[in-house]
């Protein structure tokens, strides 16, 4: 099977550009499931019902979270009607649920969300956790498993990589909004330390520059605002799974406003 993964959609800019491309490269590279991160996708921050139906309609089949997910409150209830996520590591009385269960060609998949610890809201030890819920979904008859990491620190996705390599199908970091060049197929696990943002590529991780700027010249923060006049990115990694839920290949997409597709070939070691 193959699986495309999109990292961080950054507001209006980023929804366009997939509505854009997202189905042709479906067709193009015979992609049978789409997931992508959800939490900066309304205004970039958090996401507003209207503009998850509008995301499922150009083509995602399901989206995970991360420290943004409940940054509109609408998603409390949306939880219950719409193939979404969050990080399974937030306190057990939280809303919704960090596992998606589904059957893509006939195998049992769980796609699973997980967020890091530095610079992140307080939440549960993500790496004591994801170690039982992999060992359960293992013992349940799951080979496909695939996890996004919502992470700050390059070190605690590395970290994940070596506990779970032979564990997990995939193990995709999002949440900087920065791509990293490390897409890699590890003793069968594809990885990738962030995907990087799918929206503005001319500001500061997707977002205008100025408020940025003048934080870190005069220490006064501000309010986050989208230019959506502005050049756009897409990134989506696709990765081939076996029948027993081990990557055989990957590549990373990358198309810079309407010019011609740039695809990277994955290390495999």
């Amino acid at each position: 099977m193959k699986i495309a993964f999109i990292g961080d959609i950054v507001g209006k800019p980023g929804r366009l550009v997939l509505k854009r491309h997202l189905k042709q490269l479906q067709q193009e590279h015979f992609i049978d499931f789409t997931i992508a991160n959800y939490e900066n996708a309304s205004h970039g921050f958090g996401l507003t019902k209207k503009n998850c139906e509008e995301l499922l309609g150009y083509g995602i089949d399901m989206m995970t979270g991360g420290n943004h997910s409940f940054d509109k409150k609408e998603i409390l209830e949306m939880f219950e009607s719409y193939p979404l996520i969050r990080p399974m590591n937030y306190p057990k009385k939280t809303a919704g649920e960090g596992i998606f269960k589904t059957t893509i060609l006939g195998e049992n998949v769980a796609i699973l969300n997980l967020m890091g610890h530095y610079t992140m809201p307080m939440v549960d030890n993500p790496f004591t956790m994801i170690v039982e819920v992999v060992e359960s979904l293992k013992a349940d008859g799951f080979k496909h498993i695939i996890l996004d990491i919502h992470a700050e620190a390059s070190s605690e996705k590395n970290t994940l990589l070596q506990m779970l390599k032979t564990d997990l199908s995939a193990i995709i970091g999002t949440h900087t909004h920065v791509a990293t060049d490390d897409l890699q197929v590890v003793d069968g696990c594809c990885y990738v330390t962030d995907v990087g943002l799918t929206g503005c590529r001319d500001g500061v991780i997707g977002m205008k520059s100025e408020i940025p700027m003048r934080r870190v010249l005069t220490g006064l923060g501000g309010h986050f605002d989208i230019n959506e006049k502005c050049k756009r990115i897409l990134q989506m990694l696709v990765f081939e799974l076996d029948e027993n839920g081990r990557c055989i290949d990957a590549q990373k997409i990358k198309i810079y406003d309407e010019k011609p597709k740039i695809v990277t070939q994955a290390w495999i070691d």
